[in-house]
Formats: C-alpha cells, structure tokens, sequence
C-alpha cells in the first residue's frame, strides 16, 4: 500500500514544488512506484514534467470534488514509474466547497483509496497556505515533509507550520507524522545559512534531514525545460542531493516498519 507524503509549509518561495518533482523523479530513479498530485491551483508541478495544462482535461479538481475517480485523472509522465494527478485553476475555488461539505476534510483521501495499491510512495505538493486543500492533504497523509529556506524568519514560521500540523493530527489524522524538515536553496555563502540551519538542527534533532538541497542553477533551470533536475543535469549537485534525500526517504520509513 502506498505511503502518503505531504510537502507542506505555509511559507511560498521555499522550493516545495522542486522537492515534490525532484523527490518523486528520483524515488522512482530507485525503482520506487510514484505518483505526485499538484494540489496547487498555479499548477507548476505539471509545469516542471513538461505538462501544458490546457492539453490535458485531466487533473486533481474532479477527483477531490467527487465528480470523478482518481483512476481517470492520472497521467504518465517521461520519467519511468513517475505518473501525475494534475493541477487545476478551478482549484482555486474549491476552498469553499470541501468548507462548506461536513466530510470535506476526507476528500482526498477518500478518493486515493483505490489507487493505493498501485503505488510505492503518494506525493502530495500543497499549496503554500493552510486553506482546505492543505488541511485536505494532511488528512490524507502518513507523514509531512517541510522544505525549509535557511533564513531569518523560517524557525518562526516552522513552529507554526507544526502547531497546525499537530491540531490536524489531534482531529482529524491521528497517523500522521513529520518525515523530515528539508534544508533547501542551501547557499553556505551567506553566513546566516549556517546559523540558522545550527538553530534548526539544534531545536529540531534527527527529524531535520541530514543532506541539504544547495541553490543550484541547474535545479532552478530544469522546470523550464519540463524536466526535473534528475533528467536535466542528473550530474548537478542539486540532482544528485534530491537522489541522497531519496535514500534517506527510504531509510527512514525501513526503520519506521
């Protein structure tokens, strides 16, 4: 049965979207069964495997309204064994649906049910807020991972990021977890990285990933090629830092099993 992660901070800018593309290019560069959802109505993790939105009816918006299966809406896309639940721009108006519906909060998760079996890992890319899709996700998921950009204001943020990620837990997921906090846009250049990513490791321990993701220019090009970094410039040092935090994915749900 697929595990279920979500890629989650209220923050935007923090490369959340990246790390769904590149993590999921590169569980299934270990062989690992993928599909990645775009919960996210500006759709940029279509974007960044090469998916014109509006060649493709298929996407999430059906399959979390209840107006179609999920079976129908997945896609394939050229990284072997990673597949794609589209975006939508009619996502963005269905805050008030899943609100307004007493069961909303179960959606998602619902509607992953018969494709569980399917998959090795879900990966779920919110949205950068804590609307009713988020809080949809993160009734649907095992566990959460959060990219973090080491600067000034992220030990604030990330607190309340967890406090929210706690009150879903209490009621409505009592599964879920934090895989891990994932260091992103690492630039050791700039001496407030270091000092916040000793703040972060310190008042976070062993859930912080121990491999950063470097800002790297290869990473940043790749989306506009419809690429992930993996196929990109597999030999870049972002490609290569999303295939380590792959290996560190695997290895921390061996020891969870």
């Amino acid at each position: 049965m697929a595990y279920i992660i979500a890629f989650a901070n209220q923050k935007g800018g923090v490369g959340k979207t990246t790390t769904a593309v590149n993590l999921g290019a590169s569980l299934a560069g270990i062989k690992k069964r993928v599909l990645l959802i775009d919960l996210d109505s500006q759709g940029n993790a279509g974007t960044g495997l090469g998916f014109v939105r509006s060649a493709h009816p298929q996407s999430v918006y059906g399959v979390i309204t209840g107006s179609a299966p999920a079976s129908d809406n997945v896609l394939s896309t050229a990284v072997p064994g990673l597949h794609i639940m589209p975006a939508s721009p009619k996502l963005a108006a269905v805050e008030n649906y899943l609100l307004d519906d007493e069961g909303g909060i179960y959606s998602l998760r619902d509607a992953l049910r018969p494709l569980q079996n399917h998959y090795d890992y879900i990966l779920i890319d919110c949205p950068p807020a804590m609307g009713a899709l988020t809080m949809n996700a993160l009734a649907a998921a095992n566990s959460v991972i959060i990219p973090l950009q080491p600067e000034f204001y992220a030990l604030e943020g990330i607190t309340h990021l967890i406090n929210n990620i706690n009150g879903i837990r209490n009621k409505w997921n009592p599964e879920l977890g934090i895989l891990g906090i994932l260091l992103t846009m690492y630039d050791k250049r700039y001496g407030q990285t270091s000092a916040v990513e000793d703040q972060v490791r310190k008042t976070f321990g062993d859930i912080v990933f121990k491999t950063v993701i470097p800002r790297n220019v290869r990473v940043s090009e790749a989306p506009s090629h419809g690429q992930p970094a993996l196929f990109y410039a597999f030999n870049s040092p972002g490609a290569q830092a999303y295939l380590r935090v792959a290996t560190e994915v695997v290895q921390r749900l061996e020891k969870e099993e």
